[in-house]
């Protein structure tokens, strides 16, 4: 199944939910924010949002630094 993550095609396998590509795709970074075709999904949904086919994903972390 293809989905697009953060404006690049990616092939997944078709029961991906959106926690399993969070971590997939970002590693432990943390915090990250999660937007599924232009809906934010907060942590407590990513384990029950499950991908389809032609999703749109953004997924965004946010680093310290002065």
């Amino acid at each position: 199944m293809n989905i697009i993550v953060n404006g690049k095609r990616k092939e997944i396998s078709s029961s991906l939910d959106l926690k399993s590509a969070v971590a997939l795709f970002c590693g432990n970074k943390s915090p990250v924010v999660a937007e599924l075709n232009g809906n934010i999904i907060r942590p407590p949904q990513w384990e029950e949002t499950s991908l389809q086919e032609g999703d749109v994903v953004e997924l965004v972390s946010f680093v310290g630094g002065g």
